[in-house]
């Protein structure tokens, strides 16, 4: 059987969390351009009602969403507004996160505990939100989680990022196996560095932590694995998204997709 590869997204409904701003923005963009009507959800709704308005305004359907991913009541009010809208539920791209830096003998137990919320906490919060719909209605589904290069490699300094991001293959994979009986697909994407205002934010810091100035950091911490020293680009995961979310069947399930000019190959 030829398997033949579709980019559209006609008749389907998306959600992004953390998506007012960088990859999630971007992500939302390119759904809504493919066809999709797309929740765009974050804890900025005023950044999320933006980027709504941007789709709308170039012929698209969407609505802004206020969701803290870590908050159950939020993100099923969320889901459930999104579903009331446009009728159903098809993608999930389980983007929200955030970053701080610093090593493991002086993390703050807090901001642990809170990075783990963001990035293990919302996406299971959120893809068991979907299952609720996606499963009774028949129609299957996709779910995206945002990964890194580091679900695969450690870096130093960024210890709980690390561990959620090496959590998010384990839920991918459960969910592979239960959800194929309901036709949902799961994938983690993991990009390299993409130069959004999180990674902006860590050149400073590492500059700091490292003792090294912020020129160096970009070369050598940040880009010195890959095979070109370029950037990873929000198009290069949007594009990725969009393939991983409009691919036709189970044979491409369970997997992480890495997008780093080659800095990890598996």
């Amino acid at each position: 059987m030829t398997t033949e590869v579709q980019t559209s997204l006609n008749g389907k409904v998306a959600l992004v969390t953390g998506a007012a701003s960088g990859l999630g923005r971007e992500i939302a963009l390119t759904y809504a351009r493919a066809g999709a009507a797309v929740g765009v959800a974050d804890l900025n709704i005023d950044g999320a009602n933006k980027v709504a308005d941007e789709i709308i305004n170039a012929g698209g359907k969407a609505i802004g969403v206020a969701m803290d991913v870590t908050s159950e009541d939020q993100v099923n009010q969320g889901v459930d507004a999104l579903v009331a809208e446009f009728g159903s539920i098809d993608i999930l791209v389980s983007n929200a996160g955030i970053q701080t830096i610093e090593s493991i003998d002086k993390f703050d137990y807090t901001k642990w505990k809170q990075m783990l919320a963001i990035h293990l906490d919302g996406a299971f919060l959120t893809t068991k939100a979907v299952l609720n719909h996606m499963y009774p209605a028949g129609r299957g589904g996709v779910v995206i989680y945002m990964g890194s290069v580091h679900s695969h490699l450690a870096s130093k300094l960024k210890a709980p990022y690390v561990t959620a991001k090496h959590g998010l293959l384990g839920l991918a994979r459960v969910l592979a196996k239960e959800g194929a009986e309901h036709n949902v697909r799961s994938h983690v994407i993991c990009p390299g560095f993409v130069r959004t205002p999180i990674v902006e934010k860590q050149i400073p810091e590492q500059a700091k932590e490292l003792g090294i100035s912020e020129e160096e950091v970009v070369k050598n911490v940040m880009l010195g694995g890959t095979v070109d020293g370029e950037f990873t680009t929000t198009e290069d995961i949007a594009q990725t998204a969009l393939f991983l979310a409009a691919f036709p069947n189970k044979a491409l399930t369970g997997q992480s997709i890495t997008v780093s000019h080659g800095w990890y190959m598996h």
